[in-house]
């Protein structure tokens, strides 16, 4: 898996004042959703082990925290196969941003569905009953960024 790079993440930070970047060495810890993320460091998916499955589908638990401005947030990248069954629909009670790093999603909410490829940002609102289904010839990387609600 290839680094968070810092384009992914100037997305999060740059709301809260937060951009600035330096190196961190070493394995990251296991995220803590209590943690105070108030100084710069690089998250790497090189140093996170990958949480697999049963439908072969890979998740990377990236980052939680508070940010210092108060707000909680938790990051996560996801990676799901071809043809495998999704996570059902669900609602969530916090905000998040869904960047699509590879593959096409297909974004099911209220009743409503549109395909998103790389490149493409899906914000879900709090509250929103919504789905995420790899509709690709290939696998499918993205990275979910979850803002402030039951984030915590």
């Amino acid at each position: 898996m290839n680094a968070i790079c810092r384009r992914d993440l100037r997305i999060v930070f740059s709301a809260s004042g937060e951009l600035a970047m330096t190196t961190q060495a070493g394995p990251l810890s296991v995220p803590e959703k209590s943690r105070r993320l108030s100084d710069s460091e690089v998250f790497s998916t090189d140093r996170i082990p990958a949480t697999v499955s049963v439908h072969g589908g890979k998740r990377w638990n990236i980052l939680e925290g508070v940010l210092a401005t108060g707000e909680a947030i938790a990051v996560h990248q996801s990676l799901q196969p071809a043809g495998v069954v999704p996570n059902p629909p669900h609602t969530i009670q916090h905000s998040e941003l869904i960047l699509v790093q590879e593959g096409t999603l297909l974004f099911e909410h209220e009743g409503e569905s549109e395909k998103v490829g790389p490149g493409g940002v899906i914000l879900v609102a709090t509250g929103t009953r919504h789905a995420a289904r790899n509709v690709g010839d290939g696998a499918a990387k993205y990275l979910v960024i979850a803002i402030g609600g039951d984030t915590r």
